[in-house]
């Protein structure tokens, strides 16, 4: 049981990494971090509805399972 406790606090850390990443890879509305860490750039360069979706949908199921292996960590303990 330990060892599951520990495997999914290992995959808790690497998909909060990920999770961060994703939502900073976002679109921004201007002025934010998004234009800071090269967002403004991406503007310019007209990304697609279907990229934009895609990320949206990743970022959505990335923190579903993310909220859900918190929940479930918080539980077994």
């Amino acid at each position: 049981m330990n060892t599951l406790l520990i495997i999914m606090k290992i995959i808790i850390g690497i998909l909060s990494l990920f999770l961060t990443l994703l939502i900073l890879l976002h679109k921004g509305k201007g002025g934010g971090l998004s234009d800071m860490f090269g967002g403004g750039l991406m503007r310019n360069a007209g990304t697609s509805g279907v990229a934009e979706k895609n990320l949206n949908r990743w970022t959505v199921i990335i923190a579903i399972i993310w909220f859900v292996l918190i929940i479930t960590v918080g539980l077994m303990q």
